[in-house]
């Protein structure tokens, strides 16, 4: 069994580093970039990568090309703001050992948060399929919030992917604004429409499902920033739906 794994990028001369030294497990490292204009494709091709460059596709579309690109057909996919855990490591190893169980695999993703690991608030364990025979299972979703989709079995991982989300408000705000104009425009293009009790109720619901029900409080004042969030996020997708609307 060999791996490839795919890591798509643009303008991560930050995350890059601290992902492609996790991936010893791997036989091969592909950073797919679409335009960076920092130091994100020196680094890559300096840390082992291979590097094929590409305009921006769509983020489902992105990885699957990233996958099409790999030499081998078990692909390890990652964010650039992602890496392996030694314990995920070890257990890859294992499985790269003993030969595949499954077609594809879940594993636990942790998030780091405002220098705090999160583990409520509805973002833990937050399994994501990211090992993947790419004969059996593809990337899926044309706008925000892509996954796998597998047509096979599906096995489980224990240890976490690390993700090393926001350091600040100011950039979870920012990374906010990118997202929800996305999601909004994938409800259009479904054709979903919004009330107002939607845009009136459904982002406190969203905060004390969050902080309550997912046992935020729990995260302290990190996971109070995340409900409140959270509910703002709703709000600004909703609302980006009304005015973003044809014949508004």
């Amino acid at each position: 069994m060999k791996i490839s794994a795919t890591i798509i990028t643009y303008n991560e001369e930050r995350n890059l580093p601290r992902a492609l030294e996790s991936l010893r497990c791997a036989d091969e490292i592909v950073v797919v970039d679409s335009g960076s204009t920092d130091r994100t494709v020196e680094i890559a091709k300096n840390l082992g990568a291979r590097v094929v460059e590409t305009v921006w596709l769509g983020y489902a579309k992105q990885k699957n090309f990233a996958a099409e690109h790999a030499s081998h057909d078990w692909i390890l996919s990652l964010d650039a703001d992602e890496s392996l855990s030694e314990a995920l490591e070890a257990e890859i190893w294992r499985v790269k050992k003993h030969g595949p169980q499954y077609d594809a695999y879940t594993m636990p993703r942790q998030a780091r948060y405002l220098g705090r690991w999160i583990r409520h608030s509805g973002w833990y364990p937050d399994r994501k399929i990211r090992l993947y025979d790419r004969r059996k299972a593809k990337w899926v979703g044309d706008y925000v919030h892509e996954s796998v989709k597998a047509e096979g079995t599906v096995g489980h991982l224990e240890s976490n992917l690390l993700h090393f989300t926001c350091d600040s408000l100011s950039e979870h705000l920012k990374t906010m604004d990118r997202y929800t104009t996305l999601a909004a425009a994938q409800l259009i293009d479904a054709g979903v429409k919004v009330t107002w009790g939607r845009l009136i109720f459904e982002p406190p619901w969203t905060f004390f499902r969050t902080y309550f029900v997912n046992l935020g409080f729990l995260d302290g004042v990190e996971g109070l920033a995340i409900a409140n969030l959270a509910a703002l996020y709703n709000f600004l997708k909703y609302a980006k739906v009304r005015f973003m609307s044809p014949g508004r």
